[in-house]
Parts: structure tokens; C-alpha cells; sequence
């Protein structure tokens, strides 16, 4: 379940106020919870390839694989490329590339994707040479050059499995009267990344807070905070 952008909000802006420490505006909110929450979601990428090197005999490591698995789900996508001059490019809103696909008539072979280095190396071998069922691609500047190169782009569609990066943090609002900031759910966009995260999030975004606010002892406790916070996911 998503992260309510209201209740991070209000409850980064109630442990600020309670000492009268300043006050966080909805844009730079916005700005800080979208930086905390790319943070938090290249961490996902971070543990998981700390956990895939324990040992495998460890039940508690399997249930922490299937938690950043479970992170990741929500992410994953499978787009066609755009083709244009025997390129196909990748999808706007790639993060981390997957693997691809290329569709040939009712085959669909996955494409192995290698550097100009070894494209160069391959094709001088009469056993590895590219083939529709055996494809290969070099990767540049956010595009796929796939080979044997495509003549009939129709019938020889790129898909790719990637994972997208979180959707901006939006706390909408409207104004009354006196000019005060009214939560609008309408335009507002919640945290993407699970409810599991909401108080590293919170944590995170109060150290931010002290930073633009100027005040050490925020970010002193909200430091402290997220050091007990990991150090109890460990145990």
C-alpha cells in the first residue's frame, strides 16, 4: 500500500512545529519527499544485491528478498520501443533497464544485449553470428541498434522489461480567505514506494527539513532516528 502524501506532510510539519522550529512550504515538501523517496528506492537496488550474495540457507534473508521484491512489482513494466533508422528507442520513462524482447512473426526471442567491443568481436565468427532467433543489440544514448537489422519494423517490435522510476511527490492544495494551504487529494500524487518505508520517509525528510531551515538539532535527532531505524531492520 502507497505512502498517503497528506499524512507524511502533516506529520513532518507537526514535529516541526512542535518546538516552533520552522516551517516547511508545499513546494519544497514536494521537492524534498521526491529526493527522499528516489533515495529510498535506489536503496531497494542496494540491498538486493547485498542479500543475493548470504547465504541461502538463511529463512529470514528469503523473507527480506521477497519484501524488495514485493517494492519492486509496482515498477515494472513491458513497453514497445519507438523505431526510427534501425534504432528502437527506449521507453520515456525507463529507470533501470531489464532485458528486451524482439517480436518476429509468433517468435519472441530475447535480445542479448552486448557492447560495440563484442559486437564487433561476434560478427567475425561464423558460429555467432546475429540471427531472428538469435538476436543481438548495442546500447547507446538511450537506444537499441538491433541486429540483423530490422527491414519491416511492423513485424519486428522491440519490447523491453524495465523498471520506471517513482512518480514525483505532489502535496496539492488550494487556498482559503486568509491565504492558508488546503489538501487537495485531486492534484495531489502519494508516495509510490510502500507504507512499509513511511517512517524512514518521515525521518528522511525531517533531516532535509533541518538542513533548509537551518536548525542542527533536527537533523541531529532525525539522524538518529534513521540509525536506530536500520539498525532494528538488522537484527
Amino acid at each position: 500500500m502507497a505512502i498517503n502524501v497528506n499524512t507524511v506532510y502533516t506529520t513532518v510539519l507537526s514535529i516541526l512545529n512542535k518546538e516552533q522550529r520552522g516551517y516547511l512550504t508545499p513546494d519544497e515538501f514536494n521537492k524534498i519527499g521526491t529526493q527522499v523517496q528516489l533515495e529510498i528506492f535506489e536503496k531497494f537496488f542496494e540491498d538486493y544485491n547485498q542479500y543475493i550474495r548470504m547465504p541461502k540457507t538463511d529463512v529470514e534473508f528469503a523473507s527480506r528478498m521477497d519484501r524488495i521484491e514485493q517494492e519492486f512489482q509496482i515498477f515494472e513494466k513491458i513497453s514497445v520501443g519507438t523505431y526510427n533508422l534501425q534504432q528502437y528507442a527506449v521507453p520515456a520513462d525507463l529507470h533501470r533497464f531489464g532485458s528486451a524482447f524482439w517480436t518476429v512473426g509468433t517468435t519472441r526471442p530475447e535480445i542479448g544485449v552486448v557492447s560495440e567491443r563484442d559486437y564487433q568481436q561476434q560478427i567475425l565468427s561464423p558460429i555467432l553470428q546475429p540471427s531472428n532467433n538469435f538476436p543481438i543489440a548495442t546500447y547507446k544514448d538511450n537506444k537499441l541498434k538491433v541486429y540483423p537489422l530490422a527491414n519491416s519494423p511492423v513485424n519486428k517490435d522491440v519490447e523491453f522489461n524495465y523498471i520506471r522510476k517513482p512518480a514525483d511527490v505532489v502535496w496539492g492544495f488550494t487556498t482559503n480567505a486568509v491565504g492558508a494551504y488546503i489538501y487537495n487529494a485531486g492534484t495531489s500524487t502519494d508516495f509510490e514506494i510502500s507504507d512499509m518505508q513511511q517512517t524512514e520517509v518521515i525521518l528522511e525528510i525531517l533531516k532535509y527539513a533541518g538542513i533548509i531551515i537551518r536548525d542542527p538539532q533536527i537533523i541531529q535527532a532525525a539522524q538518529q532516528e534513521l540509525m536506530q531505524e536500520e539498525a532494528n531492520q538488522k537484527r
